[in-house]
């Protein structure tokens, strides 16, 4: 059979289906060529895809950066807003004892003392509490400010007296009170 197919014309080999090992090679490497471009376009797909979710979720990040620097400046801005609204009836109060004609100390008195109510109502609304440490309440550094310290039958570093209340707003000293402090016993031993 091999000798036939060696005396066999071009046209009869033509003709056979069978490809040549050459032409094997040559269709291999077409279609081994072919997948590896396939596979590059693919890739190349797949990258332009994540290149484009990136930028997405680079450009939303800097959309809730932005965002949340207006809240920011925003509520500062406004951050007093329900205290001024408060004080306002304070103020209208104090104005209406100011235009009072009357002359009357106690209409003024009882102006003031009404006027004082509405603060501090306002000021608990505010969640402002006053400080004001009773003689003989342990000293508290980060509420108290020792403006003196004098001799007295207290224990040592305990409030004698209190010059000028203190206030704190939501565990936020916002004025510590102004006290005097007990020392220890000049003669006293173990002091």
């Amino acid at each position: 059979m091999t000798q036939n197919s060696a005396n066999e014309s071009p046209a009869a080999q033509a003709a056979d289906p069978t490809p040549s090992a050459d032409e094997q090679l040559d269709a291999q490497a077409a279609s081994g060529g072919d997948a590896l471009e396939q596979a590059l376009k693919v890739a190349q797909d797949e990258l332009e895809a994540l290149k484009d979710q990136f930028l997405r979720a680079k450009a939303e990040a800097e959309n809730v950066r932005r965002r949340a620097e207006e809240e920011t400046a925003r509520a500062r801005k406004f951050a007093v807003e329900s205290m001024a609204q408060e004080l306002l009836p304070v103020k209208d109060s104090l104005e209406a004892a100011l235009a009072d004609a009357s002359g009357s100390i106690e209409a003024l008195k009882k102006g003031v003392e009404l006027t004082l109510s509405q603060l501090r109502g306002a000021f608990e609304r505010s969640r402002i509490q006053e400080v004001s440490p009773a003689p003989g309440e342990r000293f508290d550094p980060a509420r108290h400010q020792a403006i003196a310290s004098v001799p007295s039958e207290q224990a040592p570093n305990t409030v004698v007296a209190v010059l000028q209340k203190g206030y704190v707003l939501a565990e936020r000293t916002l004025r510590p009170a102004m006290v005097t402090v007990a020392s220890a016993q000049g003669g006293a031993p173990g002091a």
